[in-house]
């Protein structure tokens, strides 16, 4: 990349790449050296937008989810749609019943390997797959068994419309979520949809609020504010406090990018948006892309040949160490940092676990104990924090992540070191965790940022008070004191309360100063 390329360049030279022609439902997301994620701006420099050193790593992925996915009008389109949609399945980000956990896997099992042949699937040849980021042997019974029985002669390409017309369905169709806490300090994520703002506590959904209810977002540091106008012009504020700051201005510019891309009706109609109602503070931010009505307009005008797809087997073997998705762009040797991208639900890291470990899914003992209590997908805590770590970025130890979240704020917690999830007995995990979390004093590097952002701001505040009384000092200065006779100067010198001003404030401290000075002068002299 030459040094001023903007990110629309790369973004245009990857789906150039790609044969893709709808594009806008998709972005280029990375992550920088505090574990934090960002998509790329478009209008901005690549290197500018990097705080790491050369080669990047980048993630390819959908960022506005359609509204209807079987609209689509090419099937390249759909099928790069259905990847992201499996991985979301994946990793835990997509919840469903355990009816629809199954459907939706039979339909990836018949796009990938086809039919059902007895030859070449033995019995339980479904365990080996990995789709949930769990399995019971009930459910994979279940899943070769709609399989076998009911989606024989789909090709690729129907099965994976059938799997995107079931997906839409769901509740959270769409959802990229973003780990908060409410005002009572209970962990929830909150997302943006093609259909509105959610949030999702537990294994609910305990607010939805469509975009044209959406007023405003703002946020200030840690702090995501979201004004709600509804029925009989009832308005609510509701509040909540991201892990980091930097975490909290990626949700709102998130939001901010959703609300305009699904709301609007014509790009023209995208304003500058500020974090706050003060010129003087705040982040400033504007959408730069095609709305959702320009797009499926724009759409509908394409007429060319179908592109060829080379559809990568994407299904995740069980213990395989790679990801469950991936898209050879080209026939190129896999470097160490491709081989490890994983991509997660959230805007601050949450677990790690060795390679290994964090695909090849329960061992033996999770495997027996999962068949003793069906795994109802639905009815588990809504928690793709389990799954891995966020987008793109290499592997790492336990004990760096563990320390990289304490720096930040987070709190070190045995509960999100679960057996089932890294193949580790209790014991362990909790004494490895006891000793990566010690009580320490004084600021870590995150706190010691957010001490001098807010004397930063302080200072700003004074510097601006000072300036405004400056200005004031000098316009009282040219009023009282100038020969200046401009109508506007002459209006306010006639008027009452100027006067009034002049004679009986201005004078009298003008000759107490006068008299001050005097005395100086003379105290100098006679020294």
């Amino acid at each position: 990349l030459q040094r001023d390329a903007k990110g629309q360049y790369l973004f245009d030279l990857l789906c150039h790449h790609l044969n893709l022609l709808e594009k806008d439902y998709f972005g280029i997301r990375f992550v920088d050296p505090d574990k934090q994620r960002h998509w790329l701006e478009f209008t901005k420099s690549v290197v500018k937008q990097m705080r790491a050193q050369p080669p990047f790593t980048m993630c390819f992925r959908v960022k506005f989810y359609p509204t209807d996915p079987a609209a689509l009008k090419e099937e390249i389109t759909r099928y790069l749609v259905f990847l992201q949609i499996k991985r979301d399945l994946y990793h835990g980000r997509l919840l469903c019943k355990t009816s629809d956990a199954a459907l939706l896997a039979a339909y990836i099992l018949q796009a990938e390997i086809g039919d059902y042949d007895p030859g070449k699937h033995p019995e339980g040849y479904s365990s080996k797959f990995q789709f949930f980021p769990k399995h019971s042997e009930k459910l994979e019974r279940k899943i070769a068994e709609i399989h076998k029985s009911e989606l024989s002669g789909q090709t690729p390409a129907t099965s994976e419309l059938n799997f995107l017309r079931k997906a839409q369905t769901l509740e959270t169709y769409g959802v990229d979520p973003h780990p908060c806490k409410d005002v009572s300090g209970n962990a929830a994520f909150l997302a943006f949809t093609p259909f509105g703002f959610v949030v999702l506590q537990g294994n609910k959904r305990v607010h939805f609020i469509k975009w044209n209810e959406v007023t405003k977002m703002k946020f200030e540091g840690k702090t995501f504010y979201l004004y709600v106008s509804q029925k009989e012009e009832k308005k609510i504020v509701l509040t909540y406090f991201a892990p980091t700051p930097e975490a909290c201005k990626h949700l709102w510019k998130c939001g901010i990018e959703n609300q305009a891309f699904y709301k609007l009706e014509k790009s023209s109609q995208v304003r500058t948006v500020s974090s706050s109602n003060l010129f003087f503070k705040g982040s400033r931010f504007r959408y730069s892309g095609r709305v959702a009505k320009e797009v499926m307009e724009s759409s509908a005008k394409i007429k060319r040949e179908p592109p060829e797809i080379h559809r990568a087997g994407g299904l995740l073997w069980r213990g395989t160490p790679r990801t469950p998705l991936s898209i050879p762009l080209a026939p190129s040797p896999v470097s160490p940092g491709l081989e490890s991208l994983r991509d997660s639900a959230h805007s601050t890291p949450v677990r790690s676990a060795s390679h290994g470990d964090a695909f090849a899914g329960p061992g033996r003992s999770g495997r027996a104990e999962s068949s003793e209590r069906v795994a109802v997908i639905a009815d588990e805590s809504y928690s793709p924090a389990d799954s891995v770590l966020p987008t793109p970025v290499a592997e790492h130890s336990l004990e760096l992540m563990l320390l990289s979240r304490q720096a930040n704020g987070a709190p070190c917690s045995i509960e999100e070191e679960k057996e089932s999830e890294a193949g580790t007995p209790a014991a362990e995990a909790e004494g490895e965790l006891r000793a990566l979390c010690p009580g320490a004093g004084g600021l870590g590097p995150a706190q010691a940022q957010q001490v001098n952002k807010f004397v930063l701001s302080v200072l700003r505040l004074l510097l601006v008070t000072v300036g405004l009384l400056f200005v004031l000092l000098l316009l009282l200065i040219v009023l009282t004191e100038s020969d200046l006779d401009t109508a506007f100067f002459r209006d306010i010198r006639q008027t009452p309360e100027f006067e009034q001003f002049h004679y009986q404030y201005f004078c009298p401290l003008r000759r107490w100063f006068a008299c001050k000075l005097r005395a100086v002068v003379n105290l100098l002299i006679d020294t």
